[in-house]
């Protein structure tokens, strides 16, 4: 059941970075886009992107909460040595679904608060995939120090350093990246579909320029990334499959087959993902001191996991059928704003 438990967690992690990621995404694109086609973007945005934010946030909280109930030994170490990114991320999102909020259902829709709330919502769009790949470059870097005696030690160089920064950036170019492929199935008409067809070739080219920041970084940092990823056959097949599938969708997207590109995006990601955390499992944070977070080996009582695992199983059979019908209510009905 401890296997069951983990494929669950990660399962989460990856719908979230899909999904969630998506979400940060359309934000971000609305930053780049001009004044005159934010409107527009808007309205592609919330019939793309409706179900995805009614839904996103619930697989970080599955994810927290297998982490929370499952692993608390690494539950807790990261919620003390990342407490800062985590705590910056968490108002992201806080801040971001309030904006979204009130500059959709604000009764009293004046120019000056709607451009405080476009603000809000745009740039919490950006900082919050940022933190989010900052946490998970934190969590194979090597910086955290269980044994650190000062106050930056333990909780400011653990992650700021430029390995954890440049996987944010290449975060926050992917969740862009992800939205604009998404949106543009979503386009009414060319014009719109040809503009999120360039922004989606602009993320791409930002995701591949971080993602090679992201190599300088950890060669820098001394960080073993190119081992992890080409040092065993799985990564390089998922580095392959990732990079083939980049092509395919591109051949589609100029072929006029505008909704299957999301299949290929997703596994895109999903296979970068993969090809990233293959050779880490089962570890979870990589310490300073070669001391590693095992979830094999910090995991909670046999009693605890087997509950936990019965419990996501029956979550599963009442929470996809209500993702399905969500996606069908927006995709189907109009969609709700």
């Amino acid at each position: 059941m401890l296997y069951v438990v983990i494929a669950f967690l990660f399962l989460a992690i990856i719908l979230y970075f899909l999904l969630g990621g998506a979400d940060f995404g359309a934000g971000i694109i609305e930053l780049f886009t001009s004044e005159k086609n934010r409107s527009g973007t808007r309205q592609t945005m919330y019939h793309a992107i409706g179900p995805v934010w009614e839904a996103n946030h619930m697989w970080l909280v599955i994810a927290v909460v297998i982490l929370f109930v499952g692993f608390p030994v690494i539950y807790s170490d990261m919620c003390t040595y990342l407490h800062i990114p985590l705590l910056i991320m968490l108002l992201g999102i806080t801040a971001r679904g309030t904006a979204f909020a009130f500059r959709s259902y604000d009764a009293v829709k004046g120019e000056r608060s709607q451009n405080f709330y476009n603000h809000i919502f745009v740039y919490s769009s950006f900082i919050t995939p940022l933190f989010l790949g900052i946490i998970a470059g934190s969590a194979i870097s090597r910086k955290i120090d269980l044994h650190a005696a000062t106050f930056l030690a333990a909780y400011i160089y653990s992650w700021l350093n430029y390995f954890s920064v440049t996987v944010g950036l290449f975060t926050v170019a992917l969740s862009g990246y992800l939205a604009a492929v998404y949106l543009i199935g979503e386009a009414d008409n060319d014009k719109d579909a040809r503009r999120f067809i360039k922004k989606a070739r602009l993320m791409n080219i930002l995701a591949i320029i971080f993602g090679g920041m992201v190599f300088l970084a950890a060669r820098f940092e001394n960080i073993r990334l190119a081992h992890f990823i080409f040092g065993n056959a799985v990564s390089i097949t998922a580095v392959i499959a990732a990079f083939a599938s980049l092509a395919l969708l591109w051949i589609m997207v100029y072929n006029g087959k505008k909704k299957i590109i999301r299949v290929f995006a997703a596994f895109q990601v999903t296979m970068i993902l993969l090809a990233v955390g293959y050779m880490h499992f089962p570890y979870f944070i990589m310490i300073k001191d070669g001391h590693n977070l095992s979830l094999l080996a910090l995991h909670a009582p046999a009693k605890t996991i087997t509950d936990l695992g019965w419990g996501l199983f029956a979550g599963s059979f009442l929470i996809l059928p209500s993702l399905y019908y969500l996606f069908y209510s927006f995709q189907k009905k109009g969609g709700i704003v």
